[in-house]
């Protein structure tokens, strides 16, 4: 089982504080989220509760964040999965980085999951980043 990653990146003309802000306030993430989450909710101690399906994959997630320079870390506790939102400052704005891994399934499902999951979530993420940058423009 390896891990898998799937990223995407984009700039936004708000500047890293106001991204920020807006990321930690659980409340207003529906607002940039597409419809591939579901029954989101913001539950004790700030985790970010939400139904996720895409394809032929539906889960569960409870992620708990944590923030360090910049980086904003989504942890979740019931898998191996974990979101990180990276911010740097660019020109006048910001270009934010939305990443997610986690440990991926072994043999050939593997295979194909290391294969297809990081264009499927790339895309995903994508449209949550477009969505982050029509909101804070």
């Amino acid at each position: 089982m390896g891990q898998v990653r799937a990223a995407a990146t984009t700039n936004v003309s708000a500047p890293p504080a106001e991204v920020l802000a807006f990321l930690r306030n659980g409340e207003q993430r529906p607002r940039i989220l597409t419809g591939n989450y579901t029954q989101f909710s913001v539950a004790e101690e700030g985790v970010l509760a939400f139904h996720w399906s895409a394809g032929r994959r539906e889960r569960d997630f409870r992620l708990l964040p944590s923030e360090a320079d910049g980086v904003i870390t989504e942890r979740d506790e019931l898998s191996s999965f974990v979101n990180t939102w990276e911010v740097k400052p660019s020109g006048q704005g910001s270009t934010v980085t939305l990443a997610a891994t986690w440990d991926g399934a072994s043999g050939f499902g593997g295979l194909m999951e290391g294969l297809f999951a990081p264009l499927g979530m790339r895309k995903i993420y994508s449209q949550v980043l477009d969505n982050l940058a029509a909101v804070l423009s």
